[in-house]
């Protein structure tokens, strides 16, 4: 829909057709109009700017079941090039049979975990209190607190894999359960028996603690707002999830009690068929195969769980309402400078080609095991009689830049945040760390341990005035610490949209110049995080019952609104979501 009327694009002509508010007044425009449509339509499939009329799936539009899909690290342009260059392909009836959200971005900060929540809870960062999986928290005491203790308040809140309970000395798929190596070819076959709890593998020696409670705090107790999952479960819905940590219990919600059955095997864990317990050596992330292994282990239990089991595929609870995963793959192969792929003997580039848009090798053997496995999650559903009971959501945590490897600029962080502490020290010989905790990946977040105005503003200058080539680890000029804006204090706070007493909001936000990766070492290509459109314009693709047919959809939408079309698919009122209530979020329908 456009300002003056529907605009109406032949996918395969490409023709457009504007039906403006003119020709609709009448119903001899109407008619003309709708008989433009008609030619149009002869030509290829029409896509709409906003679904005014079409066909519906089977069923009357009955949803019983929603899969709920993350493809960590696509990019809308890599949906649109792979169904127009793999016509046959899951993804490409998928878009046939349903709505492409084109213009749909991702929150600020661009991370996993605000990304997920947001898919969730249809709330940005502001209202979930979810910045990033690894942040720093000013009112929570360190981990191991108690009454006693007297600790000073301000912790590290890591919910990634350093809560696993042997992550520190001998990391594993499953977390620390004790379940492989297995016998056989694969020590890693097991898997799939791994708990569904994922608090039975956290480390609870590895929490923050409450100040008041002196509990340790879990991740879903961080979550300031309520999920899909919790409203669902409320209802007598089941449900299910899995994702690459057992953090990610996070999506329970506050209560704990949103997501019935769990499958959280750890991505950076050992993948080493020889010695799968080691910590020396390298993790599922490092090669593009060792992920599509990974990854294929979590839509065994997906199919699974369609097929009413268990993740390990025992029992019988019945299909859940709502359930879904997220593929890794997609993110290593556009992360990799190099890697192997499946039938190569030698490795092969990583990332997009030359021209910063056509996926490279790796990248496109990952789509393709993308979406080989979704096409198993289909056929499933149709071999259960579930297709047309169900509506399929296809969108991304968050993307990726750069995209152009022309662009990559990887800059030491620590560097940069060293030579920071020492500036500050000169004048503050007392304070010789200014910077409490950072993360930086394609962004730069501080929290400082002086929030003065003095400090933020110095910190700022310095960073704009950071000029040393020697911080980057690719031999290219290092402008204003690879940033093109700086804000801190107030202006940090503002730019999240929560006041700067918050007790979770970075002290300093950098928002990166595109090709900026912040590393210690010459090896990712591409990173997430950050603010550019790469980071955050990712897919919404939403199809089958209940959703109209072969239209794109160019409105500009959130992925927040994700989590108020599930409850609306399922009968279920959106404003049960907290974050829907104090944000507003719209359902996509």
């Amino acid at each position: 829909m456009t300002g003056n009327g529907i605009v109406v694009r032949c996918v395969k002509s490409n023709k457009v057709i504007n039906m403006t508010e003119t020709k609709l007044t009448t119903n001899k425009g109407l008619v003309a109009a709708l008989k433009a449509a008609a030619i149009a339509a002869s030509l290829g499939a029409l896509t709409l700017g906003t679904a005014v009329a079409s066909e519906s799936n089977d069923d009357g539009g009955k949803v019983k079941h929603v899969l709920l899909i993350s493809v960590d690290g696509l990019h809308q342009t890599d949906l649109a090039w792979y169904v127009q260059t793999h016509t046959n392909s899951t993804l490409a009836k998928l878009v046939a049979d349903g709505v492409d959200f084109s213009n749909a971005s991702t929150p600020f900060p661009s991370d996993s975990f605000p990304g997920m929540v947001a898919l969730a809870t249809g709330g940005n960062p502001k209202t979930t209190g979810v910045y990033y999986d690894d942040t720093w928290n000013r009112t929570l005491l360190p981990a191991g607190s108690t009454s006693a203790s007297g600790a000073t308040p301000g912790v590290e809140v890591t919910y990634f894999e350093a809560l696993d309970k042997n992550f520190s000395t001998a990391p594993a798929l499953d977390a620390g359960q004790g379940i492989i190596p297995a016998a056989g070819s694969d020590p890693f076959a097991n898997i799939l028996q791994m708990t569904g709890n994922p608090l039975d593998v956290i480390d609870p020696a590895q929490l923050p603690v409450d100040p008041v409670t002196f509990a340790p705090v879990y991740p879903h107790q961080y979550l300031k707002v309520n999920t899909v999952f919790e409203v669902a479960h409320r209802h007598g819905l089941r449900t299910a999830w899995s994702d690459k940590h057992p953090a990610y219990e996070v999506l329970s919600g506050p209560s704990g009690h949103g997501v019935d059955e769990y499958f959280t095997p750890e991505i950076n864990s050992s993948a080493d068929p020889l010695n799968p317990t080691s910590p020396d050596a390298g993790d599922w992330t490092t090669d593009n195969l060792l992920t599509q292994k990974y990854d294929n282990y979590k839509v065994q239990a997906v199919v699974n769980w369609i097929k009413g089991k268990h993740h390990d595929g025992t029992g019988n609870p019945g299909t859940p309402a709502i359930f879904g995963m997220n593929f890794q793959s997609v993110s290593t192969a556009e992360k990799l400078p190099t890697s192997y792929t499946e039938g190569t003997t030698a490795k092969l580039a990583g990332g997009y080609l030359a021209d910063g848009s056509t996926p490279g090798p790796v990248l496109s053997n990952a789509l393709d095991f993308v979406d080989s496995s979704l096409g198993k999650m289909v056929q499933a559903l149709k071999d259960g009689g579930l297709y047309t009971k169900s509506a399929i959501i296809i969108s991304a945590k968050h993307g990726q830049s750069p995209m152009n490897p022309a662009a990559l600029n990887r800059i030491s962080d620590g560097k940069i945040t060293g030579a920071l502490n020492a500036a500050w020290a000169v004048t503050h010989p007392s304070n010789t760390s200014l910077v409490t905790f950072s993360v930086n990946d394609d962004g730069m977040l501080l929290w400082l341990n002086d929030r003065s105005k003095e400090a933020t503003d110095f910190a700022r200058n310095f960073l704009m005035q950071y000029n040393d080539a020697s911080a980057s680890v690719d031999g290219k000029p290092v402008v204003s610490a690879g940033l093109t804006q700086i804000y801190t204090g107030a202006a940090a706070a503002a730019l999240i949209g929560v006041d700067v007493s918050d007790d979770r909001v970075p002290d300093v936000i950098g928002i990166a110049q595109y090709g900026t990766v912040y590393t210690g070492k010459k090896k990712k290509i591409s990173e997430h995080g950050g603010d550019h459109t790469q980071d955050r314009n990712v897919p919404i693709l939403v199809s089958g019952a209940g959703v109209p047919k072969g239209i794109a959809n160019n409105r500009p939408v959130e992925t927040t609104q994700v989590a108020p079309t599930i409850l609306k698919f399922l009968g279920l009122e959106a404003e049960e979501l907290k974050a829907v209530r104090l944000e507003g979020t719209q359902p996509l329908f």
